[in-house]
Parts: structure tokens; C-alpha cells; sequence
């Protein structure tokens, strides 16, 4: 297979830089502080092509009286910044940002696996990994990778050319929901060990591998024929979690958890 693209360093200098630039100028502006910065997407799934986009995320935290409103919920807990330079640009308040690991938000559970950091402050990613299997939940995982396979199939795989991107837009959701299955815990982001649940089907890991090495070197709105193995993988799997019966319910209680969270990260942030 593939050799893993997993690591800062497949980000270039001259990025990282400006990205670091970037969140010093989102502090001063915003007058907050910066948590966590990496990068999700493409770039930290495995699979970006040569054109993509920097995907930067970050979770900061506001002054200790920005929670002390009585228009808090009227406030607002996001910072996004236009695409420039290729480079998408965006973060969500602490509080948020909790809110949505409560619900085993997939943009979250994604940004705290992501293999490429850029910043990390305090206790709070540590202390978010930690939390992470016990806040999870492992049937709503499932249900939002469903939803995704399915409609990017449906809107994208049913001609006889194909967005190549797409293919993985699928792939990645259908694997991962094999690993929770399997694993019972959160996926992880790279998509090369999400392989790993396929390697018993025949000849679908060289098919995918193949169409890995075509994504990395295609444009971004390249175009590909039908893979039919990997089209028939697709179609079964779409089929089988179709009709998987999930409980209602599967993780205990976890809002406790979270305020302590906030509230030590809210007061290390400022401590001084």
C-alpha cells in the first residue's frame, strides 16, 4: 500500500507559517486565545490532490467575561475568515466546541484525531483525547457516516465518469463505520488505517490504493471511469448498514464531564 501521508511535515514551511500568522492575528482581533490549530480534510485524510486547499481549524477560548452575559446565546461563538491564498480558515469557541463533543459532533471528533497540529496550548487537546471514548457515541457515528455514503453515492457515483474525490467522499464514511463496528470506538481520521477493514476483500485494497495514487496526482475537479470493484464494494455496503439495528442510546451521561472541562481550560488559559 501507499506510504502514509500522516504528519506536519506534508504541509510546506511557507504554510505552516502563514497559518501560525494567521491564528496570532485571530487572537488580537478577536482578543482570544488559541487552543488547538490542525488541519482536517483532504490534506489530513491522506488523500489531497495538488490543488487542495489548506483545511486550518482551531478551537480558542474567550475572557472569562465573555461567558458572563446575559446575551451569551445571542453572541457569536465562531471566527471564519474568507478562502485566501488557497488557505480556509476557521474556528469555534471552547463552549462550542464542547457542546458539539456532546452530541459526538463528526467535525469536532475529527479535528481533535487530526494527525496534522499545528498548535496545541495548555491541557485541553490531552484532556479532549482522553475524554473521547467515553463521550462518543459509537450509534451516531454510524448514523452520520450512513447519511454521508449515501448521498455522495447517490449525487455523485451514478454516471459513467465520476468526480474522483468523490469515490473517497464514500469510501471514507463506509470504512468507517466497518471500523466502529469492529472497534467500537471513535474512527481514526487517516484514511490508510481505515484500509485496514477491507483487507480480506478480494482485490478491493489494490483497486483502492490505485485510485489513491490517481487522487494525489490529479487536479482537485478531476474525473475518473467507474472503479467497478470498488463500485461493487460501495453498492454491498450501502445495502448491509442499511440495515443494521442500532439501540437508541449507548453512552452514560456526560455533561458533567464537559463543564469540568471548560472550566479548568477557562481558567488555565487566563491564569495570570
Amino acid at each position: 500500500m501507499s506510504t502514509p501521508l500522516t504528519d506536519l511535515s506534508v504541509i510546506p514551511t511557507s504554510a505552516r507559517a502563514e497559518i501560525r500568522s494567521r491564528l496570532r492575528r485571530a487572537e488580537t482581533e478577536h482578543d482570544v486565545r488559541v487552543l488547538l490549530a490542525v488541519e482536517s480534510g483532504s490534506r489530513a485524510w491522506g488523500f489531497a490532490s495538488p490543488d487542495s486547499d489548506f483545511d486550518a481549524r482551531f478551537i480558542y477560548v474567550n475572557q472569562q467575561e465573555w461567558y458572563l452575559s446575559v446575551g451569551l446565546e445571542e453572541q457569536r461563538d465562531v471566527i471564519e475568515y474568507p478562502i485566501v491564498d488557497e488557505m480556509d480558515i476557521n474556528g469555534w469557541d471552547l463552549r462550542k466546541a464542547l457542546r458539539l463533543f456532546r452530541s459526538s459532533n463528526p467535525g469536532f471528533v475529527e479535528w481533535i484525531q487530526s494527525p496534522i497540529v499545528y498548535e496545541s496550548r495548555g491541557s485541553f487537546h490531552a484532556r479532549a483525547l482522553e475524554l473521547l471514548p467515553v463521550v462518543y457515541s459509537i450509534v451516531r457515528g454510524i448514523h452520520h457516516y450512513r447519511s454521508m455514503a449515501k448521498t455522495n453515492f447517490r449525487g455523485y457515483l451514478q454516471t459513467e465518469q465520476v468526480p474522483l474525490k468523490k469515490y473517497f467522499y464514500v469510501l471514507r464514511p463506509l470504512l468507517a463505520v466497518r471500523w466502529l463496528e469492529r472497534h467500537q470506538c471513535p474512527a481514526p481520521i487517516e484514511f490508510h488505517r481505515l484500509l485496514d477493514t477491507v483487507r480480506d476483500e478480494p482485490g478491493l485494497p489494490d483497486a483502492i490504493d490505485d485510485l489513491l495514487e490517481l487522487k494525489r496526482n490529479t487536479a482537485e475537479l478531476g474525473m475518473s471511469a467507474q472503479v467497478v470493484p470498488i463500485q461493487r464494494f460501495i453498492e454491498h455496503e450501502l445495502d448491509r448498514i442499511e440495515g443494521l439495528e442500532l439501540p437508541a442510546h449507548d453512552r452514560p451521561e456526560v455533561e458533567p464531564l464537559l463543564s469540568e472541562l471548560f472550566r479548568d481550560v477557562l481558567r488555565e488559559s487566563w491564569a495570570g
